[in-house]
């Protein structure tokens, strides 16, 4: 039934899976970098194609829909050819926007470019957590699966630094640099290297053991869990063939008996949604223009993301740390309630302030401050939780039978309110960003009852004994979960 591979040492098995993940969250990479890289060139777009705020905010969140798509159909396709052939798919498509984005002549061009981008960026954000969980030991996966995360908001920080640099060199984004091409288009071509770095990676990647049992690929699976220390890989796949799919996994699996959606289905759409709905985003696609319209200069501004998206990073090495110790729900719960109270103190900031002869908000001397500290004090509490936690959840949380149609599903409401929020923010902003943040704080509060509600510790669980029945698994501490 099996190969005679031998079992890999303990030091040998976390080498090897901690090199498995990082070159998996190279899609967390590109997906950081492809959705954030616009931040930069918003103004020079807008210069460039005179686009009314409809119009540019759009483009800005015109990749999203792209998104959508790609997560929707990526669940499926993982399963039937599997996840490594999906991820090669995505880093093929961030290599076509990337050239395509640069070289667009018109803003409708430059919108298609992103959507294609977008298909990629959805793919990978539902094939790697799912990967990476389906590698990952039960006592370490927290931490793996945050790889995904960090890789985001590397990719996001490389984006935004990438931006700073080439505005700084060219003096400006929407002045020419090299070869004829504007700095914003420049930009949008440097995502080229890191998608064919994800490419060429992938090429050294095993299959997952779980798409090999449910292939049939049995000793190949044996081959692959030996390889990263499975002392007894008979058992294992004895263990996932019980809850796998016999017949190919569509979206009626996700109902259930009673009919409508499972509850765990609909725990999972929530927790996307509502990361999304707090508005983490627009401090990244739209946060250099938002600075500048407040007073900030366009190189402070840029620089002000970077040391935002630095902050991001950091406190995303700190939820890599806790998140096996401390728990998936705990860190949740104070990351919302942070969230609030930061996204609360800027409606009231913007709220309350005056225009200056342009339209936009007049921060004082201590206003100004103050805003800057709590949007960056939302970045820590999202980065130190909602931020990886939700995708540690979304690759675990799922029965095996349905993990990756629930994620498509799941992920793919994720890119749909990021698009909403994304779009909704520019003429939102135009009613006053004290409305806009207000709403974002609404929807924190929100995710804090939520979460205090229905949201299940999975910290130490086995993928197998994920049962998909809320409230109704025990943590591996043996306590069981609140409800």
């Amino acid at each position: 039934m099996t190969e005679n591979t031998a079992v890999a040492t303990p030091g040998q098995a976390r080498r090897k899976i901690f090199a498995m993940t990082c070159v998996a969250a190279l899609g967390g990479f590109l997906f950081g970098f492809d959705t954030s890289v616009i931040n930069g060139a918003v103004t020079a777009i807008d210069d460039q194609f005179h686009a009314s705020s409809g119009e540019l905010g759009f483009a800005v969140s015109s990749a999203l829909l792209g998104c959508a798509v790609g997560a929707w159909y990526a669940g499926p396709l993982a399963d039937r050819f599997s996840r490594i052939h999906i991820m090669r798919a995505a880093a093929v498509l961030f290599t076509i926007s990337a050239i395509g984005s640069a070289l667009a002549g018109s803003l409708e061009v430059l919108i298609v470019f992103r959507i294609m981008g977008g298909v990629g960026v959805g793919m990978a954000s539902v094939v790697v957590p799912a990967y990476i969980a389906e590698i990952a030991p039960a006592e370490r996966r927290g931490g793996l699966a945050s790889m995904q995360q960090l890789a985001i908001v590397l990719g996001i920080f490389v984006a935004l630094l990438t931006d700073f640099v080439i505005s700084e060199a060219a003096g400006g984004a929407s002045n020419d640099l090299w070869l004829g091409l504007e700095a914003w288009r420049w930009m949008f071509l440097s995502g080229v290297v890191p998608a064919v770095l994800y490419g060429v990676g992938t090429l050294f990647l095993p299959y997952s053991p779980r798409y090999l049992v449910m292939k049939g690929k049995d000793a190949l699976a044996a081959g692959v869990l030996r390889s990263i220390g499975e002392q007894d890989a008979d058992a294992k796949i004895a263990s996932i063939q019980r809850t796998m799919n016999t017949k190919r996994p569509r979206l009626a699996d996700l109902r259930s008996e009673t009919g409508g959606l499972q509850p765990i289905v609909w725990v999972g759409i929530t927790v996307s949604a509502l990361q999304q709905l707090v508005g983490i985003n627009v401090i990244f696609y739209y946060s250099s223009t938002l600075w500048q319209a407040v007073g900030f200069s366009e190189s402070n501004s840029m620089l002000i993301t970077v040391i935002t998206s630095v902050i991001n990073v950091v406190v995303t090495l700190i939820a890599i740390a806790t998140v096996d110790r401390v728990g998936r729900r705990a860190l949740l719960l104070v990351g919302s309630a942070g969230m609030t109270v930061c996204l609360t103190t800027m409606a009231i900031v913007f709220a309350t302030a005056g225009t200056n002869a342009a339209g936009n908000p007049d921060l004082g001397d201590l206003t100004g401050p103050l805003a800057l500290v709590a949007a960056n004090g939302f970045v820590i509490f999202f980065g130190m939780s909602w931020g990886p936690v939700v995708w540690v959840l979304l690759g675990e949380m799922f029965p095996n039978s349905i993990r990756a149609i629930a994620m498509s599903v799941a992920v793919a409401v994720q890119w749909v309110m990021n698009f909403i929020v994304s779009t909704t923010f520019p003429p939102l902003s135009e009613a006053g960003l004290g409305l806009a943040y207000g709403l974002y704080a609404g929807f924190a509060l929100i995710s804090l009852i939520f979460v205090a509600k229905f949201v299940q510790e999975t910290k130490g669980v086995e993928l197998e004994d994920m049962t998909g029945d809320v409230g109704h698994h025990e943590s591996a501490t043996g306590v069981q979960p609140a409800t």
